[in-house]
């Protein structure tokens, strides 16, 4: 199993495709830390105002973790499209390239072929929210230096820098597990066809179409929210909350894994009847 998923992870890095989330957070990240360095006068103002007559701030409260911080609230509705290309590919690019006859009529059972690739774009999910947050929290504590996090939700939450570390792994842990659901829902459309935009075009609809019934105030959407997967993707927020509500994050991993688990039946289903003569 091991030597089919390093087969599959060396199939992933053979596409161009793959490199595009990793090249645009190279590019972005460094453009979007230099603007911080600059206009970050203009954040660590805006925090002092809220935080008031209250408490008395020494030095910059804007540093790294700020910027991480603010980093994935804007970048997370963009991040499922990056994890998307490249699981867009991970069965389709096979029936594409025609090599299904050779793979499938092998020994090896179609079920270890099929989890073998799920595994390997679960792997490329984990390595690409880690790049994120190496050139996030690694550069940018170069670049911006560390401190005390300052969050402001319902009220001032405020993180010495030991701890600060420890919010951050769990957010983007959190946050790896949710997009290893997006994977796994672009995987699944992969499954069913022999083109690698389809599936990332479907995934990235579904997510859209969500998004878009939590935004809109209509009490049948608001009914409808609990049952959307979409809902529980801001589990990653939950670190950033004091305490930690701790029930409602395995609530919410536990209704990701149930669709996650359900994305996988139906990849199985379709997998195991593809047809290879075709």
């Amino acid at each position: 199993m091991i030597g089919l998923i390093h087969n599959e992870l060396l199939k992933i890095t053979g596409r161009w495709r793959s490199y595009i989330g990793f090249i645009g957070i190279a590019i972005l990240m460094p453009l979007i830390l230099w603007g911080f360095s600059y206009g970050g006068g203009e954040i660590h103002d805006e925090y002092a105002q809220e935080l008031g007559d209250n408490f008395i701030v020494v030095g910059s409260i804007f540093n790294a973790f700020l910027a991480t911080y603010i980093v994935m609230n804007a970048f997370w509705i963009h991040m499922p499209f990056l994890v998307a290309l490249a699981a867009g590919d991970a069965v389709a690019a096979e029936g594409a390239a025609g090599t299904f006859r050779i793979i499938l009529t092998r020994s090896t059972s179609r079920l270890k072929i099929l989890f073998a690739k799920l595994f390997a774009t679960w792997i490329y999910t984990a390595v690409l929210i880690l790049f994120l947050a190496f050139m996030s929290l690694g550069i940018g504590t170069l670049w911006l230096g560390s401190g005390d996090l300052i969050v402001f939700d319902k009220g001032i939450l405020i993180l010495d820098q030991s701890e600060a570390w420890i919010r951050m792994a769990l957010s983007f842990g959190l946050a790896i597990l949710v997009m290893c659901v997006v994977a796994t829902l672009c995987f699944m459309f992969s499954t069913m066809v022999n083109n690698g935009i389809g599936p990332i075009v479907g995934a990235i609809f579904l997510i859209v179409i969500g998004y878009i019934i939590m935004a809109i105030p209509i009490d049948m959407f608001e009914k409808m929210e609990p049952y959307i997967f979409v809902t529980y993707f801001d589990v990653w927020q939950q670190a950033f909350k004091d305490p930690i509500p701790w029930d409602r994050i395995i609530k919410s991993l536990s209704i990701l894994v149930l669709y996650t688990a359900g994305f996988i039946g139906v990849s199985i289903a379709v997998f195991l009847q593809r047809d290879i003569k075709s």
